[in-house]
């Protein structure tokens, strides 16, 4: 069987509730001849059958998402890397803009822009300065949808095998290779983390642990923080 194009990963863990929905999301992309493998984490509701019914392989993986993206992407045949938050919807045509952004090997990474749904009008703001931000750093977050060649994926070595701040050290690596493709195309995630614990008090958490990381602390202090 001929290596499908595009690899989406979906790392998941007790995702039942919107799970359904992003695999239907997707499946004008797997009748293209993309692939979705979902990595789960031990999942105790039904995330795993939900999977299934979807058309999506699914890989089990040691909790936690940089080892489960991982896992997903060491089953992955495909020669370019998506991977996707099950609460992020992409925008349409995503496998079509992801092959365009990789084609001439000027850029073997990118991202979306990303547009944060929710009640609060802040998200909007919050939104936009994200992606700015990136486009200037050259770094992304999971939310914003990474993508990758295979290549790029193994010469970095992968996601590091740590509990926060992966996708950020994962843009470092990649930015050793090349700067990445920041597509204006938005992919839609849901602002359940701003909505739950206040925007303002979401958004200076994330400002503290970022400064903080890059002064060094450890990912394993700053995620005990972030719970």
């Amino acid at each position: 069987m001929a290596a499908p194009q595009l690899s989406i990963v979906l790392p998941v863990l007790n995702e039942a509730t919107g799970l359904g929905a992003a695999l239907q999301a997707l499946a004008p992309l797997l009748a293209r001849g993309a692939e979705v493998i979902v990595a789960d984490g031990g999942s105790s509701d039904h995330s795993a059958a939900l999977a299934q019914a979807g058309g999506a392989q699914i890989v089990n993986a040691p909790r936690g998402r940089a080892l489960q993206m991982n896992a997903g992407a060491a089953q992955a045949r495909g020669d370019a890397l998506l991977f996707l938050h099950a609460d992020t919807t992409l925008p349409a045509g995503a496998d079509t803009l992801i092959s365009q952004a990789l084609a001439d090997n000027s850029r073997i990474w990118g991202r979306f822009d990303v547009v944060i749904t929710g009640r609060p009008r802040m998200l909007k703001l919050i939104a936009a300065l994200m992606n700015l931000r990136s486009r200037l750093s050259g770094l992304a977050t999971g939310d914003q949808a990474m993508f990758m060649t295979r290549a790029a994926f193994d010469a970095t070595g992968g996601f590091p095998a740590q509990p926060l701040m992966e996708d950020i050290e994962m843009s470092r690596r990649l930015l050793q290779l090349s700067r990445p493709a920041c597509l204006r195309a938005k992919v839609q995630t849901s602002g359940r983390r701003w909505e739950s614990r206040g925007v303002w008090r979401t958004v200076l958490l994330m400002w503290r642990l970022r400064f903080a990381y890059w002064r060094g602390a450890s990912p394993e202090r700053l995620a005990e923080l972030y719970r």
